[in-house]
């Protein structure tokens, strides 16, 4: 009987151990997992202190900037300072001739320079063959399809390309002052940057938005002082 009764001692005694082994670890598990949520915590809180300082620098970068302080290469190969644009309002186009785009955009294209170009408006076309390579040939192919085929008479500029790495500095701008509904980079050909007469990226409109429902906007900014 007492040999029984020392054996659930030490059962008990054993159990008790187990059970405040238990609890210690249960301690310990909740220590080091607030321990972990409190780092984690505090490495988000830096995270966001460095991105929110990088992204106010890049605002208050491009807020001082205006396309006019951006020069490019004409169909030619010339540098043209966009500054000769000063006090113009602006509709910055990629381009490209082989798009199912193409022939309803440069025909709109068409009729809205033809009807504002005395207005104090222009637009700035730039092709780029990064989309399915629909703008692969040379500048004077580009130009002789441009000014023939579509007898387009705004200024057709030197090939770009508008993302990656060696996007042109002024689609960088474009992009930093108006961004897509699915991130920065522009989709397709034919995107459209309408900039008012201070130099601002005002609105951006997708490759499907036909040039002729711009206008209203465009006539807006142009009735602006």
């Amino acid at each position: 009987m007492g040999k029984n009764h020392n054996q659930e001692e030490r059962i008990e005694k054993i159990s008790y151990k187990i059970r405040e082994s238990v609890k210690l670890i249960d301690i310990m598990d909740t220590q080091l997992l607030t321990f972990w949520n409190f780092l984690s915590f505090f490495l988000l809180l830096i995270a966001l202190y460095f991105f929110r300082r990088n992204s106010s620098s890049k605002m208050a970068e491009n807020s001082s900037k205006s396309i006019y302080d951006f020069t490019v290469k004409d169909i030619s190969g010339n540098d043209v300072s966009l500054s000769q644009y000063r006090g113009k309002v602006l509709l910055v186009v990629n381009v490209a001739s082989q798009c199912g785009l193409t022939q309803t955009n440069y025909k709109e294209l068409n009729v809205l320079y033809q009807k504002y170009k005395d207005q104090d408006f222009e637009i700035l076309a730039f092709p780029c063959n990064q989309f399915r390579g629909q703008e692969p040939g040379s500048s004077e192919e580009i130009q002789n399809v441009v000014c023939t085929r579509f007898k387009a008479e705004f200024p057709v500029f030197d090939k770009v390309e508008v993302n990656g790495k060696n996007a042109e500095p002024l689609y960088k701008f474009l992009k930093d002052q108006k961004g897509g509904i699915f991130g920065d980079g522009i989709k397709w050909n034919f995107t459209k940057f309408l900039v008012n007469k201070e130099g601002k990226v005002v609105d951006r409109y997708a490759p499907t938005t036909a040039p002729l429902k711009i206008e209203k906007d465009i006539e807006k900014l142009l009735r602006s002082s």
